[in-house]
């Protein structure tokens, strides 16, 4: 227990920033319908379990032009 203690203020930081992310992903994702690579689901998909790195994927390569 004392392990995780040691560790969490580091832990808190990271997830606060993946929840943010992930959270403006999916706002992003239901508000805009067009993608430069695949469909809605499939970005639902790789925004909630690929935590951190789905949500920047997204960002980076998957938004379409609004």
């Amino acid at each position: 227990m004392n392990e995780i203690m040691e560790y969490l203020p580091f832990i808190i930081p990271i997830i606060i920033v993946e929840l943010v992310l992930m959270v403006a992903a999916l706002v992003h994702l239901l508000k805009y319908k067009k993608f430069r690579f695949g469909n809605q689901i499939l970005w639902i998909v790789i925004v909630v379990f690929l935590q951190i790195i789905g949500p920047i994927l997204y960002f980076t390569i998957g938004r379409g032009d609004e």
